[in-house]
């Protein structure tokens, strides 16, 4: 199952998310990720897991377990990198072992002080806060994630983590309009204003943090997750799903794109069995009903200052 991209290009609709995934175990899960099914694989500079994720891919290519052009991979721009997005970018295509990239992304709105190619260390000033460099404009970046496009290095390009305001700006300065907009959003973070909105005007939305970070995100931030939910879990019983796979059919049911991250190989297969049930529009509503408004991805703990103040 797969959406088609204002680019033209298609797009799976669920995919493996990296982000926390530790070196030593990405060949396994990549590897049988493919064998299971998923064509769909979301890295980013900052994760610092290209190089293993690209041996992972190396291997799948020259084994033939798939093709090259039988693969979505997505990464992203990280902040330090805004002034020197086409050296950023073929540094992730070296280290992924890729010729072209199906999707860049910038990764936050936010221009930090750059910290060299390839370094993604947290650029913190004397006082601890994000050092924000203001000489860089995101239209800027923009355009020169524009040229990406043009000199065929990438297929398309998106933005991340941008809000209503944010995303309206880009396409009023974009010669090539953003196909993806990849946000938080679940259960208890459904931003329904931002969803309509980039859906009205073409581009898709990309779910991280499907699941709402679960324990991953409550050990990082003291977070609570919507797969506790009594709610979600009465309607997992009803459907005989697991709660996570209730959730991640809500998110394919907004038609959404979504990113769920696993190491564990039974949940990788369980995270992949959502398409042989549907929730009805009732339930649907009992899910709208949860909503808490409540964001679980909270940078400002490794930046000393909230983008989204």
């Amino acid at each position: 199952m797969a959406i088609t991209l204002s680019s033209g290009f298609k797009m799976p609709m669920i995919g493996l998310g990296v982000w926390r995934m530790e070196g030593k175990s990405i060949r396994d899960l990549v590897l049988s990720s493919i064998k299971l099914g998923y064509r769909h694989f979301d890295c980013a500079a900052d994760y610092k897991n290209e190089a293993e994720v690209g041996e992972a891919l190396r291997e799948a290519f020259e084994t033939g377990l798939v093709k090259r052009e039988e693969l979505f991979i997505t990464t992203k721009l990280w902040n330090s990198d805004h002034g020197h997005v086409l050296e950023a970018c073929k540094d992730s295509m070296n280290k992924l072992q890729l010729e072209y990239l199906d999707l860049y992304l910038v990764h936050f709105p936010v221009a930090t002080k750059h910290t060299g190619v390839g370094t993604t260390a947290s650029a913190l000033d004397e006082n601890g806060l994000l050092d924000i460099d203001t000489t860089i404009s995101l239209e800027t970046t923009w355009h020169a994630m524009e040229d990406l496009v043009t000199q065929g290095v990438v297929r398309s390009i998106g933005i991340s983590n941008y809000d209503i305001f944010l995303t309206r700006d880009c396409m009023a300065y974009s010669k090539i309009k953003p196909s993806v907009n990849q946000i938080e959003t679940h259960p208890y973070f459904q931003r329904d204003s931002l969803v309509k909105f980039c859906q009205k005007q073409g581009i898709c939305v990309t779910a991280h943090t499907p699941l709402g970070g679960a324990a991953a995100n409550a050990e990082w931030f003291g977070t609570v997750s919507c797969l506790d939910d009594p709610v979600i879990q009465e309607l997992a019983q009803k459907y005989t799903k697991t709660v996570a796979q209730l959730v991640l059919r809500w998110g394919i049911q907004r038609n959404t794109v979504i990113i769920p991250k696993t190491s564990k190989m039974e949940r990788l297969k369980e995270n992949f069995q959502v398409f042989d049930f549907t929730i009805s529009d009732e339930d649907m509503d009992k899910i709208k009903g949860i909503d808490r408004k409540y964001r679980t991805n909270q940078p400002a703990k490794f930046w000393g200052i909230d983008l989204y103040a």
